[in-house]
């Protein structure tokens, strides 16, 4: 008789070809009437089978809300950094359980001797009533059938709408490139338009709009594709603009739910040296007219300011966009840099009054001397920010962040991934910015990559931190970080409902009652329990006040 093994996890395990059961199975929780809750079920075939097809079907009242997709394995030949901490899952280059594969019509493969998992996604849309539910996964073939089921509970109530400010910078470049697609052609614009819904399902609600091609990540004397949003045409000393692409992407950042815009930074990154690499016409010629030999001081470039900034500052006007955009100077410059970068911003910010003004930079004295309005810094260095109660606090996280704190890279335990919620609602964080939601370079783009064979930006960044999403054969692919990341964000969701019933103080004694340690961007439970036991008390108090 064939025998099959099946058990029933939560969305903070991985699945390795090689995992150990927990002692443990996860059978029941409780949600929200609008949230979107993530479970396993492992899976692994006996030795009389080499390989065996099996149809899966739903038994549920909540079957029109699930989504089952096959967890793949991509490789990773840079998984962890030399600095690290001992709260890793993997420390050895290998396979990774990771991108979220759809199931061909219902039907899923079953290997022997490797284990494996199906990814249950249940989506509410505050129409279910509340109640408890059964949800029964069924695998079945001519040879017999297996069965697992979860228990859920539905909360009589809604998760409030999401505050907190999240950027994943979007790689317009990298969609062209992968999809072969000409830039800005109706290929390009329908695959904007669906990884942007992907996005926006997964929080994100603020855009890197590329005006320009943004100057990141770019290799000295080197560029990336070009997707400029903004047309220019120069004459002499004299621009005129062309903003339909713009008009374009915002309505397509409207379209699928996007509130807040940064614009592509002025200057380059990691120093404010040089300008962006931007295209004009000039006498029937299409050609660069800023880039790498032109510095960042430039009066030619200053004059190219003064005349476009204007002009956009009108276009985001018309749009009704201009109260929720932000500008950006240079992506992470250090204290050497302070004097640059408060000239450059002199000089520039005369052009956009009214607006805010955002960087990467985790240098206090920045702060401290009002080089900027909005600081983020790295969640390793926002000590000092908290502190000193910096309002509207932003915070980052990429490669760097590597030891004690949160972070998304495949080779941590997924509740490293989680925690930060806790982390965004304690500490009253307004904005988080992650620098790849769909990066799919090599380190400074100077090679294009296939991100199910190389995560980890060809050796350069802890596979994890170059992408959220996969490019697959018709759109985006989620990969098990992002919902993970996303059920970070539905907590801190939580937690800001029921401090509307009992008070802030109130929630973070719950917290860290219950974490038996004070919270910190450095400090919390390794405990892949915790997360899910907190969430049920939590849910428990918020049924307490409905």
């Amino acid at each position: 008789m064939s025998t099959m093994t099946l058990f029933q996890l939560s969305s903070l395990e991985k699945v390795y070809l090689d995992y150990t059961l927990p002692e443990a199975e996860f059978l029941q929780m409780s949600v929200m009437k609008n949230e979107k809750f993530s479970y396993q079920i492992a899976y692994n075939g006996d030795n009389n089978y080499m390989r065996r097809n099996m149809d899966i079907t739903v038994n549920s009242p909540l079957a029109n809300f699930v989504t089952i997709r096959k967890v793949g394995n991509v490789p990773s030949e840079y998984p962890i950094r030399v600095e690290s901490d001992e709260y890793y899952e993997r420390y050895e280059p290998g396979l990774f359980p990771d991108v979220l594969y759809p199931m061909e019509e219902g039907i899923m493969e079953v290997v022997r001797c490797a284990w494996h998992s199906l990814w249950i996604t249940v989506t509410l849309d505050g129409s279910v009533k509340a109640g408890t539910y059964p949800i029964e996964v069924v695998l079945s073939d001519k040879e017999g059938s297996f069965s697992k089921t979860m228990t859920v509970e539905v909360i009589d109530a809604l998760l409030p709408e999401q505050e907190m400010v999240f950027t994943q910078w979007f790689h317009a470049d990298c969609l062209a490139n992968y999809y072969q697609v000409p830039v800005f052609s109706e290929e390009h614009w329908e695959l904007i338009d669906k990884f942007m819904k992907t996005a926006t399902d997964n929080g994100i609600n603020m855009m890197l709009t590329p005006i320009y091609t943004p100057p990141l990540d770019t290799q000295v004397g080197h560029e990336r594709t070009t997707v400029q949003l903004v047309d220019v045409t120069k004459d002499g000393e004299t621009y005129s603009f062309g903003f339909d692409k713009l008009r374009r992407w915002i309505a397509i950042c409207k379209k699928n739910g996007i509130r807040y815009y940064e614009m592509a930074h002025m200057f380059t990154q990691w120093g404010l040296e040089f300008t962006p690499k931007i295209m004009a016409t000039e006498n029937g010629e299409y050609k660069r007219i800023f880039g790498w030999d032109v510095a960042s001081d430039d009066p030619r470039y200053m004059n190219f300011l003064s005349q476009l900034l204007p002009a956009l500052d009108k276009v985001l006007r018309e749009e009704g966009i201009h109260e929720n955009t932000f500008f950006h100077i240079s992506d992470e410059p250090h204290g050497e840099h302070l004097e640059r970068y408060l000239m450059l911003k002199e000089q520039v910010k005369q052009y956009l009054p009214g607006y805010e003004f955002i960087d990467a930079l985790s240098d206090f004295d920045y702060y401290k001397k009002g080089v900027v309005d909005h600081p983020i810094p790295s969640t390793n260095r926002i000590e000092p920010f908290i502190e000193n109660n910096v309002p509207d606090m932003w915070a980052y996280y990429c490669c760097s962040q590597a030891v004690n704190v949160s972070n998304r890279f495949m080779a941590m335990p997924s509740y490293r991934n989680r925690v930060i919620g806790l982390q965004f609602y304690k500490f009253d964080v307004f904005g988080f910015l992650h620098w790849g939601y769909n990066f799919y370079n090599s380190a400074l783009s100077l090679k294009q990559i296939n991100p199910f064979m190389i995560t980890d930006a060809i050796n350069s960044y802890q596979s994890g931190d170059a992408f959220s999403v996969y490019p697959g054969p018709e759109g985006p692919i989620e990969s098990l970080r992002i919902l993970v990341f996303y059920d970070a964000l539905q907590d801190l969701r939580a937690l800001k409902l029921l401090e509307s019933f009992i008070g802030k103080e109130k929630v973070v004694e719950l917290i860290e009652k219950e974490a038996g340690m004070e919270i910190r961007f450095d400090q919390y439970p390794h405990d892949k329990t915790f997360l899910l036991r907190l969430r049920e008390i939590v849910n428990n108090e918020i049924k307490k006040h409905i």
